[in-house]
């Protein structure tokens, strides 16, 4: 999974100026599910669930609590109404409903089909304080878009998570189907009918499925056939328009990965969304075996589309090699309603995003220089999170506070433990090891169905590597001792300092300090965790604080606009006024617009740096 925290201004403001034991029948025979995307009435999807025959007088129904890839508490069955146990005659059963996602169903010997009505969670986004992640939620628009991230949609019963699934999916003519799920072969396949075959519960829920009216391409990366299909609500997008960024990009990736081999067919569900209380407003992507779901702005322009698909689709497609390649028996063996977290956060995402970003290096897409801004980002980024919390800790106890509240923190210093684990494992084998290697390594040994034991995984890397290694793990990622940064970028010829640059008063080039609320984009407010520049520190504006008015001006999306562009004049000594609300207060800051300066820390190439240390260096930043 990767979130993406826009600032929407740069975009917006710049470019506009389970109970009883089960007992089924021995045959594997499949679970019938019906979904109905035509009579769609008041917005909510009806969905049949046929078991087959059960021999125990109770079972239990789920929908899931939460997903792989999510690492949060979702109850998806907050969205499910309406819910009905059926005899054979089409008489109701007892049921009772235990929790947010369960239903404990009577006379089981009876039960011969399960219904209910589901509700979409993009429109529920707006109004709750903890939405569904929104590449892991789903979207019901009649006649114009369907987001089946099926977790959503489809339940299980207890003990018959492997048995294989039928699921029969009435829809529009004129709306197509995006997905990696297999089609099923019918002699007369019907205009206003598809069926898809899973093997399992888990490949119906890591297959999702976009239906949207016509609007994808397909591409060929080596032996991987790619296929992008975009739902764009305004048509300001096309696939076709976006093709040939991604197909450069995945291009780059194959070649990073070479003999790494996890798919042969991926497809890229994008959905633009307009914002709004009731459209999608979290955004960033979420992985699948052979597919990712994004989510993000209609309203950019193409070229940040094209850059934050770069960043997230490209950290997405590298989770082919972890977890859903090189993966514990947490993850093989899922608990979607009491899930088992592994420790290895530091490799599913940290590894993921460290290769999101070393790749583009390795292929020329990005500078030396732009590499080491991502990770000096990173390094500053890191510094919001304690610094001494066991990463194997928060990994285990990543849904429990206070461990959860950290969880980004994986795209941060997850990646910066595996450069630092990288550059040691390059320094110890004279440029032939990195974690690239290690990866190569442990996917030949696993595979897509062979789990590891998660508390051996340190020891099997360890007997790859080196002692030092394991040394490192105990110190660094089990242990609780930060990360001294310095220590690794010497060894490869660089130096860290931190250096004082000029910026706007409102923007450090590209990036604002201010942002945009997704669901109501008249409220401004000043960005949290990141480093605000003279103007804001010395007039005592602080991270999350809402500009109401500047100068007597009140604040709104276009107003704003209008201040930006005064700003550009302003001189310093200038008198200004800003009202901010901080929590309930209304706070009045009064000051001078001094010249507006910014701290930065830089990653440098030391002039004196040996043969050696530039040895290291190219082995780690080009792979040679």
């Amino acid at each position: 999974m990767k979130r993406v925290c826009f600032a929407f201004v740069f975009g917006m403001l710049l470019f506009g100026c389970g109970s009883g034991k089960v007992v089924t029948l021995a045959e594997k025979s499949a679970i019938a599910v019906e979904i109905d995307l035509i009579d769609v009435e008041n917005d909510k999807v009806k969905v049949i669930v046929n078991p087959g025959t059960f021999t125990a007088a109770n079972v239990s129904f789920y929908i899931p609590k939460t997903v792989p890839g999510t690492y949060s508490s979702d109850n998806y069955g907050k969205y499910i109404e309406g819910f009905k146990a059926l005899d054979y005659n089409g008489n109701e059963l007892k049921f009772v409903k235990t929790d947010n996602n369960t239903w404990q169903i009577s006379s089981a010997t009876k039960l011969d089909k399960v219904s209910y009505l589901v509700n979409d969670t993009y429109d529920n986004e707006g109004h709750q304080k903890k939405a569904v992640f929104s590449p892991a939620g789903t979207n019901i628009l009649k006649g114009k878009n369907f987001m089946l991230n099926l977790h959503g949609f489809v339940g299980y019963f207890d003990k018959l998570k492997e048995r294989p699934y039928e699921i029969a999916i009435a829809k529009p003519s004129e709306l197509q189907a995006t997905t990696s799920l297999v089609k099923k072969e019918q002699k007369k396949a019907k205009e206003d009918e598809d069926v898809f075959i899973a093997t399992r519960y888990f490949d119906v829920i890591d297959n999702p499925i976009l239906y949207a009216k016509s609007n994808s391409e397909t591409f060929q990366i080596n032996d991987i056939s790619v296929t992008l299909s975009v739902y764009s609500p305004t048509g300001k997008y096309t696939a076709a328009l976006l093709k040939e960024r991604m197909k450069k990009m995945m291009t780059a990736q194959k070649a990073f990965l070479a003999e790494i081999d996890g798919t042969k067919k991926y497809n890229i569900l994008l959905y633009l969304s307009q914002m709004g209380d009731t459209d999608a407003g979290g955004f960033g992507a979420l992985e699948h075996h052979t597919s990712t779901v994004v989510v993000l702005p209609e309203m950019m322009d193409q070229d940040a589309i094209e850059k934050a698909m770069v960043d997230v689709v490209s950290h997405e497609f590298f989770h082919i090699v972890t977890p859903l390649t090189v993966h514990s028996k947490e993850v093989q063996y899922f608990d979607f309603n009491d899930p088992k977290m592994s420790q290895h956060l530091w490799m599913y995402e940290g590894t993921t995003e460290y290769f999101a970003n070393l790749f583009q290096i390795q292929q020329g897409l990005i500078s030396e220089e732009e590499f080491y801004e991502r990770m000096v980002g990173k390094i500053n980024n890191a510094k919001g999170y304690d610094d001494t919390m066991s990463f194997t800790e928060m990994s285990k106890n990543i849904l429990e506070e206070p461990f959860k509240n950290s969880y980004a923190n994986v795209y941060e210093k997850g990646a910066l433990i595996n450069m630092a684990l990288d550059i040691t494992l390059r320094e110890l084998s004279n440029g032939e090891k990195g974690v690239l290697w290690l990866m190569k390594q442990l996917s030949q040994k696993y595979g897509k169905t062979i789990p590891f034991d998660d508390d051996k995984l340190f020891e099997e890397i360890v007997a790859l590597t080196y002692p030092e290694i394991g040394t490192f793990f105990e110190t660094h990622v089990i242990g609780k001792t930060p990360i001294n940064y310095n220590k690794y970028f010497a060894k490869a010829g660089l130096s860290f300092s931190t250096v004082e640059k000029q910026s706007g008063y409102f923007l450090d080039g590209d990036v604002p300090f201010i942002d945009v609320k997704p669901t109501d984009q008249n409220v401004i407010f000043v960005r949290k965790g990141i480093n605000l520049n003279s103007f804001f520190n010395e007039l005592g504006v602080k991270g999350g604080d809402v500009l109401k008015s500047v100068n007597g001006k009140d604040i709104t999306l276009e107003s704003m606009r209008e201040v930006i562009m005064a700003s550009f004049k302003w001189s310093p000594e200038d008198t200004i006024t800003i009202v901010v609300k901080r929590g309930e207060e209304e706070i009045t800051l009064e000051g001078k617009t001094v010249l507006p300066m910014l701290k930065v820390d830089v990653i440098s190439p030391d002039t004196k740096a040996s043969k050696k240390q530039l040895e290291l260096r190219n082995s780690w930043l080009k792979g040679i």
